[in-house]
C-alpha cells in the first residue's frame, strides 16, 4: 500500500471512529433525542438507547487500535443494521424532531444514508 493511500485510509478511519464516539456520546448525554426514534414494538426503550450509544462509542474507539478494528467494523456494520428500523420509523411517523431533522425528507435521507455508511465501516473489515 502506497505511504497516501495508508494516509488517506488513517484519516478516514479516524473521521468514522470519532463520528462514532460522538454519536455514542450524545445517546448518552441526551437520550430523549433518540428515545422517540425507537419503534413502539420495542422493549425497553431507554437501554435500547443506551446500549446503542455505549456500541457506538466502543466500536469508534475499536476502529483506532489494530488489534480490534476488523472485529468493531463488523460490530459497527452490525449496528448500522440494527438501527435501520429505528430510521425507517422515523421517516414513515413523520416524528417531531428539531431543526432539518423535523423535515420529512431529512427524515426519509437516514435510510439510504445507511448505505455509504456500512459501506464506509466494510473498508476496515478486510486485514492489512
Amino acid at each position: 500500500m502506497s505511504r497516501k493511500r495508508g494516509i488517506d485510509s488513517m484519516m478516514g478511519r479516524i473521521i468514522l471512529a470519532v463520528g462514532f464516539v460522538l454519536a455514542g456520546c450524545v445517546h448518552l448525554i441526551a437520550p430523549q433525542v433518540y428515545l422517540k426514534i425507537v419503534p413502539p414494538y420495542l422493549p425497553a426503550h431507554l437501554s435500547i438507547v443506551y446500549i446503542s450509544g455505549v456500541a457506538e462509542i466502543l466500536g469508534g474507539l475499536g476502529l483506532l487500535v489494530a488489534s480490534t478494528r476488523q472485529a468493531a467494523a463488523w460490530g459497527l456494520i452490525a449496528l448500522l443494521i440494527a438501527v435501520l428500523p429505528a430510521n425507517i420509523y422515523m421517516a414513515t411517523a413523520h416524528l417531531d424532531a428539531p431543526g432539518i431533522m423535523g423535515q420529512s425528507w431529512a427524515q426519509w435521507l437516514r435510510v439510504p444514508l445507511q448505505l455509504p455508511l456500512i459501506y464506509w465501516a466494510w473498508l476496515y473489515t478486510r486485514t492489512r
